[in-house]
């Protein structure tokens, strides 16, 4: 297969970390051929396809200059996006207006017959802090609002909770208040920004000096291992962003019954990878523009989660380039 990968710049890459390039160095060691681009390089004029303007690269595992491509900017090859067999959304957040217009594009060159992983739909449907409304069963006292009232009340019922912004990542904009409420009403006008954005309110979990643990569903499938993600010197926070440690760990009993529940459904949407953070027995978000944890599972662990994405990624295509071929027999 020829696969085009979306991504951040191909140089801002980690490679000891990234989960993007374990995919690429996955799908490369399994014959198939890897282009890569930015958002920024896709493009549509009518009168013709949605086009990304891409590079060819190739991984020649080098530790520093991992990659080598047939193009340099400005020089990218200009590909209709429907001709690969497959393309790979791998942008990180934040998902902002650029990410949501990039979602649109992809959905047009979907139209085209393009097969877009994850789902553009589905990643518009499905806000990561929001999603876990519709499994309520799994989540811990939460509360949505703009209202500094209502985070008022809640913070009273609760005593110690957490603000986040809906649009953060990596942990960053969170916040723990205790129960003397000392700043609450300022941590409350800083994400709220005085009522025009909306915030999301949980009761504290003490759970997480365990960790954030980091679930991947892969096709549907739970990947048998977990990440912990552990706060550090004080924090509040298990991102690994923030500091957390990452300690790799079998799914418990309680993990796996919330992404068997969760998993299915999703994956019927149009999200062939999701991330669960689940912090003790609840559901905190649910990951689906970039999920990560690839490789700290596989250097912790042995299990190959790249090698059990790619090969959900190739049935995926199969699947897809067989319902097309139905359509266009059936009379």
């Amino acid at each position: 297969m020829h696969l085009l990968f979306i991504a951040d710049p191909l140089e801002s890459f980690k490679i000891y970390k990234d989960t993007t390039f374990a995919m690429m160095r996955e799908a490369q060691a399994r014959g198939h051929q890897i282009s890569a681009c930015e958002p920024k390089d896709i493009m549509w004029q009518r009168g013709g396809p949605v086009t990304a303007f891409v590079r060819d690269i190739t991984l020649n595992g080098d530790p520093v200059h991992w990659f080598s491509a047939a193009q340099q900017a400005p020089d990218e090859r200009g590909q209709a996006i429907r001709a690969f067999d497959a393309v790979v959304m791998r942008k990180d957040p934040p998902f902002d207006s650029e990410f949501f217009y990039a979602t649109h594009l992809l959905e047009q060159a979907e139209r085209e017959g393009a097969r877009v992983f994850n789902k553009p739909r589905a990643l518009r449907d499905h806000p990561e802090k929001l999603a876990i409304m519709e499994w309520p069963q799994f989540i811990g006292p939460t509360l949505v609002t703009r209202d500094a009232q209502d985070i008022k009340r809640f913070h009273a019922e609760h005593h110690d909770i957490i603000l986040k912004p809906l649009d953060g990542m990596g942990g960053t904009g969170i916040f723990r208040v205790k129960a003397d409420g000392l700043n609450l009403g300022s941590i409350t006008e800083t994400l709220n920004r005085d009522g025009a954005q909306t915030v999301m309110v949980q009761k504290f979990l003490p759970a997480i000096s365990a960790g954030d643990k980091r679930i991947l569903v892969i096709g549907g499938e739970p990947v048998p291992y977990c990440l912990a993600r552990i706060p550090q010197g004080g924090e509040v926070r298990g991102n690994l962003a923030a500091g957390g440690k990452g300690v790799a760990q079998p799914l418990s009993a309680r993990d796996r019954e919330i992404a068997e529940a969760i998993g299915p459904v999703l994956a019927q949407r149009g999200l062939l990878l999701m991330g669960l953070d689940v912090i003790g027995d609840s559901l905190t978000e649910i990951n689906v523009t970039s999920p990560t944890c690839f490789q700290e599972i596989f250097d912790q662990t042995g299990f190959d989660v790249a090698a059990m994405f790619v090969q959900a990624l190739e049935r995926a295509v199969e699947r897809a380039m067989g319902k097309a071929i139905d359509k266009a027999l059936t009379p």
